[in-house]
């Protein structure tokens, strides 16, 4: 910084910082680690070489959220012709049974979160493991903050009827705070 101004290189030194956030973010969304890393890698090529269109009063991880979200999505419009897996066979033939509870319910978590749609993971992750407000949310979405809403909520009473949870069963206590997030809200993932 100069003067107290931030300026374009300070930005681009903040980059690699948030890159393990981009990465969960774009594993969420892709649910392949080989494509994630590659959106994630791609993001931050185009905020390296647009950063001077980024306001440094306004947060950087939303910013880069956004940019991460729309190549995530322009990709998936030209890929939707595409073969995929959607009945989890081959996923499944890859995966290694867990040893332990805690494992068993991340696994069921993790296939009902893999059944909902690309809209409702993405604003499960933004909203409730990635911590930002609704109204940040919207903003990196480009919808209504009453739209964030509404997904979130239908999007945790989906997860919550495909684990077959009663109303405040918590299967996670065993798990990190942000999947619980993801299914409880912010609030409970706290307790």
């Amino acid at each position: 910084m100069t003067g107290g101004t931030v300026t374009s290189a300070d930005c681009r030194d903040r980059l690699a910082g948030a890159i393990p956030k981009l990465r969960a973010f774009a594993i969420s969304l892709a649910r392949d680690v080989a494509y994630a890393d590659d959106l994630v890698q791609e993001t931050i090529l185009k905020a390296w070489s647009n950063i001077e269109k980024f306001d440094p009063t306004t947060n950087l991880d939303a910013w880069l959220f956004t940019i991460l979200r729309n190549t995530f999505y322009s990709g998936l419009r030209k890929t939707r012709r595409e073969v995929q897996d959607s009945d989890g066979l081959h996923a499944a033939g890859l995966a290694v049974k867990p040893d332990h509870d805690s494992r068993l319910a991340f696994r069921d978590f993790q296939r009902a979160f893999d059944l909902l749609s690309p809209e409702h993971r993405e604003v499960l992750i933004l909203v409730g493991a990635s911590g930002f407000s609704c109204e940040e949310a919207a903003e990196m979405m480009g919808v209504a903050v009453g739209t964030v809403k509404s997904r979130a909520s239908r999007a945790r009473r989906r997860l919550t009827e495909l684990l077959h949870l009663d109303d405040g069963e918590d299967m996670f206590s065993g798990t990190d705070g942000a999947t619980r997030a993801v299914v409880m809200g912010n609030a409970m993932a706290a307790v």
